[in-house]
């Protein structure tokens, strides 16, 4: 059994996402459409190698992302939201929101963040099923 701190939801949330760089990387991939390690590495925030590694792997460890062999390179691994990825939607929608509301976006660059929040759940739906089509194979 995992240990944790405590089984308070919102600790066992922070277990998960409470570092700089998960949920970056979950937006790049539910977002952004990246899908392979290299993409990923080219975030505008500028995470490292290793640090990008370790943070696939417990993404993939807690089943929010899975990991798959690209059948068009042997090489390479593409990374793909888990339906429990994709349940992070509305999480990653009120993060945009609280950040519009509250912090220096640029509005410019990041019109989908905008267009998600008055969207509101009917876009949101759309979106899942897009993801879950592009996800789910």
């Amino acid at each position: 059994m995992e240990k944790h701190r405590s089984y308070c939801p919102v600790n066992l949330t922070m277990e998960v996402f409470g570092d700089k760089w998960s949920l970056v990387i979950i937006r790049d991939i539910m977002f952004e459409g990246k899908r392979y390690f290299r993409e990923l590495m080219q975030s505008e925030e500028g995470i490292a190698s290793n640090i990008l590694t370790d943070r696939l792997v417990m993404l993939e460890q807690e089943g929010i992302i899975s990991k798959a062999d690209d059948p068009g390179h042997k090489q390479k691994n593409i990374y793909s939201l888990t339906l429990k990825g994709i349940d992070l939607l509305p999480i990653m929608v009120e993060i945009g929101n609280w950040s519009l509301k509250h912090k220096p976006v640029d509005l410019n660059k990041h019109k989908h963040a905008v267009k998600l929040v008055k969207g509101g759940m009917k876009l949101q739906g759309e979106v899942r099923k897009a993801l879950i089509k592009d996800h789910l194979k």
